[in-house]
């Protein structure tokens, strides 16, 4: 049985990048756990939950480097998706993955209260 390592690989002097290894191989990025997965749309769109408080996409692209992109509320999405996963949907401004919110914090969707 292959044995899974977690290591801190460094990128340059100062900074380390988490990586997983996989009986001594580095596992590839798509191979990695995507954290917070809740489906894949049939075009290919990865719908993810939101951590608590989180602002900014965790989504790792084809170099294993994270997206980082600002979570915009999404407002023109299909009723099919509104149906399905609520009124309050998040999508990442660069990779256009979907956030739904996340089920501990308050729903943002009333109006701002001072």
């Amino acid at each position: 049985m292959d044995e899974i390592v977690r290591a801190l690989v460094p990128k340059s002097k100062d900074f380390f990048c988490p990586r997983v290894i996989i009986g001594g191989m580095e596992a590839p990025p798509q191979e990695q756990t995507v954290k917070n997965l809740v489906d894949t749309l049939a075009d290919g769109t990865k719908v993810k939950r939101r951590l608590s408080r989180q602002r900014a996409c965790n989504e790792l692209g084809e170099k294993g480097k994270i997206c980082a992109g600002h979570l915009k509320r999404w407002y023109q999405h299909s009723a099919e998706l509104a149906g399905r996963f609520g009124a309050e949907i998040y999508r990442c401004e660069h990779c256009q993955t979907i956030y739904l919110p996340n089920p501990d914090e308050r729903p943002r969707t009333r109006t701002l209260a001072w």
